[in-house]
């Protein structure tokens, strides 16, 4: 696959991402986000374990405990950024939520630098008021316009930016499809123990959104993310991450068609900003790469 191929999944999956908010708004009329997580991950992994089985057959074995163990690390930061961002949607509108968790962007250079000890370049900085601003703008010229909703999604960014940078350690693994698959299996899993605790799941109420969760379970989830666990092996994660970042504008565009929604101009001067924010960090840093 050549690397304009890949950037080409990455837009084809932000595209899925954004409409993705719509269905993951209006299951909320009928499920709790426990059990909407966990009808998301355990579709995703039964969809995707068929092809992770053909994978085996045609790949040597690798590291298996590379495997597992980023699975198992991307599966928890996963789990934990779906049940806010998913918590969120509940009140917080589609547009908001889409240019919120774009925010994530903005956070991985410093999950990076947290993870490979390397410094975020001096482009960051900027883009970190640019983000916070945006931000500001969004809640009306004020953090308290922000609803909790809009802080869980706000919040779940930061374990989005964590999802991305761990998912680029997995380019050294030759069975992405396998790395999704477990990933979902174990938040499916622990997202429906825990929708069994503290939501009580009920037959009627997932089947009123079934639509629903074959879209993000089948589309948002099980091709998306093996889209993008594949992308990364031909694109820096930090490129795939302002592709990806266009889904906040799929999101805006779908809020808008679909549910309605509307932003104060003071909000869209916001959005831009936090938008722009995200590709001033990845094309500062393509800018200022050495060349070779």
């Amino acid at each position: 696959m050549t690397r304009l191929r890949a950037d080409l999944l990455l837009v084809a999956s932000a595209a899925v991402w954004g409409l993705a908010f719509v269905y993951q708004k209006t299951a909320m009329d009928h499920v709790g986000p426990l059990t909407f997580i966990a009808c998301r991950g355990l579709v995703a992994a039964a969809a995707l374990w068929p092809l992770a089985a053909m994978e085996a057959k045609r790949t040597a074995p690798g590291d298996r405990a590379l495997l597992w163990r980023i699975s198992t690390y991307a599966g928890i930061a996963f789990l934990v950024a779906a049940v806010l961002q998913q918590t969120g949607i509940v009140t917080a509108s589609v547009t908001n939520s889409g240019f919120l968790t774009a925010l994530y962007v903005v956070f991985v250079p410093f999950i990076a630098w947290a993870w490979h000890r390397k410094a975020p370049g001096a482009v960051v900085w900027p883009a970190v008021v640019l983000s916070f601003t945006g931000t500001w703008l969004l809640g009306g010229g004020s953090l308290s316009g922000l609803g909790t909703g809009d802080l869980l999604v706000a919040a779940s960014a930061v374990f989005w930016a964590a999802h991305v940078v761990i998912l680029g350690v997995s380019g050294r693994l030759a069975r992405p499809v396998t790395l999704t698959a477990l990933q979902f299996l174990f938040v499916g899993g622990l997202a429906l123990a825990a929708a069994i605790v503290l939501e009580r799941p009920s037959l009627a109420g997932v089947t009123a959104v079934w639509k629903e969760i074959a879209f993000v379970g089948l589309l948002s989830s099980a091709l998306t993310f093996t889209l993008l666990a594949v992308a990364l092996r031909h694109t820096p994660p930090s490129e795939a991450a302002v592709l990806v970042s266009l889904e906040t504008v799929f999101a805006a565009l779908a809020g808008a068609l679909l549910l309605g929604d509307r932003l104060p101009l003071i909000g869209w001067i916001g959005a831009g900003m936090i938008f722009t924010a995200t590709l001033v960090v990845q094309l500062g840093a393509h800018v200022t790469k050495p060349k070779p």
